[in-house]
């Protein structure tokens, strides 16, 4: 039978049964593969076992189940025998025919690559500039006679097995397969066997066997002792007597080759740890299907799968290998499952080793990872969970390390491996969620979602990475720039840049997170707001005072957050709530409400400055007729200019909100320009303040010879009385007629400059880029409204204070002291009048011409209000007889002449008006007194009605006085010198004849 396996058919020529040793040592190829910070989450071995240790071993191993078939090796050769028994595989097991697939396959043949084509893997040299494979085909440009022409062939080169070594194995598997007479290869040791038919002579020197039998029993020892399928029991004494003859063998190399004493007792120790049942029914040998050393075996094998030139590609013969790389499973004790989650890692540990460049090992990373997740839905196998488990937390943590700052990790010249990667991680992270995790299990899984959790992780903190370097970045820039004079406030830079960084996550990163997170953009600005938050509000919380700075950045959060919020609105328009719940996540800064309250805070500053101001200048304003051309207050000047300083000074405040906020400085300037008005008229008394007290009433003393000295005792005791209530007027200059006439000219000044404010505050507004079209519209909020009406009652109560105080103060003398007094006919009105004349003069060249017909028409008005009072109440010392009427109403008629000033003077229209009074009462002076008393009857009893009929009732002064008014027509029965009249008094009322 030996004939058979002299054909080593797997990639070689025919030999000599047992050719000399080949003095060739192992010549590693170079690999391009870079360093990684990845521990593979296989497992990882006790025995000092290295990465070409395993790879040698699992080359042994791939070969065993490749050359075996029951009891026969497999021949590979083109005339292999049409009844050779099947290979073992654990997805096949039929009878090959001379032409059906095997290991004499050749590699030129086009079969199709249905694993490639499913996983989407490129073959080598098809990206520009990469270097064809040694199985890339033909075509390829190279020299057919150095191409692999089988899969065995392949297999070495892949795995980078000298031909030496692949020539040495064969032999010892030759002989090996000799002694499998009706068993298969699993039900072997291979270490065992090849420790048994391989001797020092066919290595090619000592420090090779040496090498190779330590490394044979570091695998025993791994696979029986360390990693063993089996626990073992510590009662077994064949663990410590295996491990006593392998650590002595290591220190002291034993005699391989032969069936020595010493084989036979490592062979002994090996069999009876190696036969031990796992639980199944076959007679297989556990020796190499241990976790994790079956894995890290069985990773080997798989990374053969990857071009040795390109290391970025899959072999051409992938399904091929693939289909005898599974053979290998009834040796290492690996499934489908353990496969798809093996194969997995390799292609995502290839991706990172090779640069993370070819993007298709990543996206066949994740295709095969949904195999994975199907398995984990299968199965709650414990060893597989912590494999499982291991794997994907390791590329569930290299896929979030990149993740959770994303911001730092892609960028427009790899951007297109973000969604590759967040698919791999999420992935990942579901199945760990959802089939490894026991919280879950205990959660209902409509209440978990996986993928959007984990996106909304990673969103919010890459941006607060990402908003943390900004700020940084931010508050470098100020130190950079510190010493400039345009130099910008830190949160100003850091709201530009938090602005521009959304902008950049909305249109780089969004559109890949939103295939797992519909609000992805929404969730990504709701962080920065909350990140910029945290700044603005402590900042806000410190300011005390309206400063640029201040300004500039409220200014910038207030655009950040329109922006931001702007962003979350159209990222959530498709949503189910409209985007309610991540608005909810951005209360306001109230950036705008902080702005507000410093400009309110200035406002009052200024407002009480300038209250203070008029407190303490006011009263040292001595009203001076020539402080200026136009006869109004310095005071008056320097409020409107503070006031005007004030309104420019708002208007360059760098805020948004100058129409929202003016009202309130509208209000407050209003309410100074009342105070100042106030002030200024405080003390300078009203029309009441000057008219005299009348007398009390008396009955005239006909031709009483006494009747001069009552008049000059009378004189005296009015005076007196006037005197007093006018006591605070003499002693103070700012209350002469000069000042009250500044006082007027200032406030018609004040009520005039009022109307150039409100003009120039329009233009201010027309000027401000934030003003809209209702800002025009409303005039309400753009006027002062207390202003004017508190100047004009000002200028009314001056204004009347002016002409009262000239007629019963000033000119006293004249009228109630002389007017009438004694023999009217020797008293009459022209001292008045010439008085009255001098006084009209000053007042026309002292007060403004807006406002001086005003105080004429006053002035008049208190004439009238004189004269009558001197007719009507002018004591004892008067009397009049029906032949003096003729004498007063030329009088009166001379009054209205010097304000009429033959047409120069008041509207005769006016004059009229205000002389109706006096117009109406006189004729009561020419009508007789039986007359006047019967009147006076009919109008008591009308007014009082029945209860008047016994006793007449003393009608009370009312002031107002009128012909028909019974007070009005008692006076002038009071003032009649006639008996008549003095008789009706004393008998109705007992008045007396004297005070």
């Amino acid at each position: 039978m030996a004939h058979l396996f002299r054909d080593l058919s797997l990639g070689h020529s025919k030999r000599e049964s047992t050719p000399p040793p080949l003095q060739i040592k192992p010549q590693p190829m170079p690999s391009k593969l870079v360093s990684t910070d990845l521990q593979s989450p296989l497992g990882q071995l006790a025995s000092q076992l290295t990465d070409s240790d395993l790879r040698l071993t699992a080359y042994d191993v791939f070969l065993a189940v490749c050359r075996t078939s029951s009891s026969k090796p497999l021949s590979t050769s083109a005339s292999f025998n049409s009844d050779s028994p099947s290979l073992n595989s654990p997805s096949q097991n039929h009878n090959q025919s001379p032409n059906s697939p095997a290991l004499q396959r050749s590699l030129t043949s086009a079969a199709a690559r249905k694993m490639k084509k499913a996983l989407g893997l490129k073959s080598p040299g098809s990206s520009s500039g990469s270097k064809k494979s040694p199985g890339s085909g033909p075509g390829s440009g190279q020299d057919k006679s150095k191409r692999p022409t089988t899969l065995g062939e392949l297999m070495r080169i892949q795995m980078r097995v000298p031909e030496a070594v692949d020539s040495r194995v064969r032999r010892a598997l030759l002989r090996i397969g000799g002694g499998l007479v009706g068993r298969r290869i699993e039900s072997v040791v291979l270490p065992l066997e090849l420790l048994q038919q391989l001797k020092q002579s066919d290595f090619t020197d000592q420090q090779e066997y040496d090498a190779w039998q330590k490394r044979n029993l570091k695998v025993l020892e791994a696979g029986l002792l360390l990693h063993p399928r089996v626990p073992l029991d510590k009662s077994n004494n064949m663990s410590q007597r295996l491990r006593q003859i392998i650590h002595a063998a290591l220190d002291r190399p034993i005699e391989t080759g032969k069936n020595n004493e010493s084989m036979q007792v490592l062979r002994s120790a090996v069999m009876s740890l190696a036969s031990r049942s796992d639980g199944s029914f076959s007679d297989s040998c556990h020796w190499a299907d241990g976790i994790p050393l079956n894995l890290r075996l069985y990773e080997m094998l798989l990374e053969t799968c990857f071009d040795t030139n390109d290391e970025t590609s899959i072999v051409e013969e992938v399904d091929e290998l693939m289909e005898n790389i599974k053979k290998t499973w009834v040796i290492l004790g690996i499934n489908e499952m353990l496969h798809n989650l093996c194969f997995t890692w390799v292609l995502f540990h290839r991706f990172v080793a090779t640069g993370q460049v070819e993007m298709d090992l990543l996206y066949a990373a994740d295709s095969q990872l949904a195999e994975v997740a199907k398995d984990a839905k299968s199965t709650k196998d414990p060893d597989y969970s912590k494999i499982l488990s291991s794997t994907l937390s390791s590329i569930l943590g290299w896929a979030e390390k990149r993740l959770l700052a994303y911001h730092d990790t892609f960028d427009s010249g790899n951007i297109y491996t973000m969604q590759a990667i967040v698919s791999l991680g999420v992935s990942a992270a579901k199945i760990l969620v959802e089939d490894v995790s026991t919280e879950y299990r205990r959660k209902r899984k409509g209440e978990v979602d996986v993928a959007r959790n984990r996106i909304d992780t990673y969103i919010r903190s890459s941006l607060r990475t990402a908003f943390a370097q900004r700020m940084e970045k931010a508050d470098s820039s100020r130190r950079a720039s510190k010493n400039q004079s345009n130099s910008f406030p830190v949160l100003a830079i850091l709201a530009k840049d938090v602005g521009e960084l959304a902008v950049h996550e909305k249109q780089v990163f969004s559109p890949i997170l939103k295939g797992w997170h519909p609000l992805a953009a929404g969730v990504a600005v709701a962080t920065l707001h909350a990140c910029y938050a945290n700044e603005i509000k402590q900042f806000i919380s410190g300011i005390t005072e309206l400063t640029p700075d201040a300004v500039q950045v409220l200014r910038a959060a207030d655009k950040l957050e329109k922006d931001l919020v702007q962003i979350a609105v159209e990222d959530a328009v498709d949503s189910d709530d409209g985007g309610k719940a991540i608005i909810r996540e951005m209360p306001p800064y109230e950036a705008e409400a902080a702005i507000a309250n410093l400009v309110k805070g200035w406002i009052k500053t200024r407002l009480d400055r300038l209250k203070e101001w008029i407190d303490r200048n006011l009263p040292q304003e001595v009203w001076n007729l020539q402080a200026n051309q136009e006869g109004y207050a310095p005071s008056a000047v320097e409020l409107l200019r503070i006031i005007d300083e004030t309104l420019d000074a708002f208007f360059q405040l760098p805020i948004p909100a100058h129409p929202a906020l003016l009202p309130d400085l509208m209000s407050g300037l209003d309410k100074c320009h009342q105070y100042y008005v106030i002030k200024a008229k405080s003390g300078c008394g009203s029309r009441n303040t000057f008219i005299p007290t009348m007398p009390a009433l008396t009955r005239c003393e006909t031709a009483s010879k006494f009747q001069g000295v009552w008049k000059k005792k009378e004189k005296s005791q009015n005076s007196q009385k006037r005197n007093s209530q006018v006591a605070t007027m003499n002693g103070d200059n700012s209350f002469g007629i000069p000042q009250l006439c500044v006082r007027i000219n200032t406030l018609h000044r004040i009520r005039s400059e009022v109307d150039v404010l409100e003009k120039r505050i329009i233009t201010h507004l027309r000027n401000c880029d934030s003003a809209q079209v209702e800002d025009f519209s409303n005039g309400l909020s753009k006027k002062f409204e207390l202003t004017p009406a508190a100047c004009v009652e000002g200028v009314q109560q001056l204004s009347e204070a002016v002409a009262y105080k000239i007629v019963f103060h000033d000119l006293s003398h004249v009228l109630w002291d002389g007017l009438y007094v004694g023999e009217p006919s020797s008293s009459r009105i022209d001292p008045l009048l010439q008085e009255l004349e001098r006084h009209l003069l000053i007042i026309s060249e002292t007060v403004h011409e807006r406002v001086r017909t005003r105080i004429i028409t006053d002035i008049m008005k208190a004439s009238c209000d004189g004269f009558l009072l001197v007719l009507l109440a002018g004591g004892p010392s008067r009397a009049f007889s029906r032949q003096d009427s003729q004498i007063i109403e030329d009088d009166f008629k001379a009054l209205k002449d010097l304000f009429w000033a033959n047409g120069d003077g008041l509207p005769a229209d006016l004059i009229d008006k205000f002389s109706a009074t006096v117009r109406g009462v006189l004729p009561l002076f020419r009508t007789d007194t039986d007359s006047l008393i019967e009147r006076f009857r009919r109008v008591t009893l009308e007014t009082y009605g029945s209860s008047a009929k016994s006793r007449l009732p003393l009608p009370p002064t009312s002031g107002q006085w009128n012909p028909t008014e019974p007070n009005t027509l008692l006076r002038v029965l009071c003032y009649r010198n006639d008996e008549t009249a003095s008789r009706f008094l004393k008998k109705t009322y007992n008045l007396p004849k004297k005070l």
